[in-house]
């Protein structure tokens, strides 16, 4: 999938918005949220869960690959005059690690594009803080029929998988 190409109409889409919110939601009654907490939003996108939660955390700095995604996240936040939510360009997978650790890290619909799900769980964990959480809201193991386009990642995971995964790696 082109990001970058998708960036200027991906908030259009309703399913994404409303996608956010229930997530945003979601973190919230697991999460004991409040405003000294710092976070990173792992594949942010255009910030659709962050502008949810960015009234509930100190900063949150929003990581993407996606340049595309990226330059429409800023103008979203001059806009908004958000001031506590910086956008970067980062791949985790091949970048530097952020010099920051983080209370929560979180990623929406993120997961299932990266192929070395061990690797980038394990970089999470080595990003938060102690006592630190991780949120990642994904899809369920599905037969392909998501991407309606040839998709190289993962079609979805096993929960109980997943949970021994992250058990594994230190989370």
């Amino acid at each position: 999938m082109n990001f970058d190409e998708k960036a200027s109409q991906w908030d259009l889409n309703p399913d994404r918005r409303q996608r956010a919110r229930a997530v945003a939601e979601a973190i919230r009654r697991q999460i004991p949220l409040h405003p000294n907490l710092s976070a990173l939003e792992y594949g942010c996108g255009t910030g659709l869960l962050s502008f949810e939660l960015r009234n509930d955390l100190a900063q949150i700095l929003l990581a993407d690959r996606s340049t595309g995604m990226l330059d429409v996240l800023r103008e979203k936040i001059a806009a908004a005059q958000a001031s506590n939510l910086f956008p970067i360009q980062l791949d985790l997978l091949s970048d530097p690690l952020p010099t920051q650790r983080f209370d929560l890290i979180y990623s929406l619909m993120t997961l299932h594009h990266i192929l070395d799900t061990a690797r980038i769980l394990s970089l999470f964990w080595q990003l938060l803080k102690a006592g630190g959480y991780l949120c990642i809201a994904d899809l369920d193991r599905e037969d392909g029929s998501f991407h309606k386009e040839p998709f190289e990642g993962h079609l979805g995971f096993d929960r109980q998988a997943l949970a021994k995964l992250t058990t594994a790696v230190g989370l």
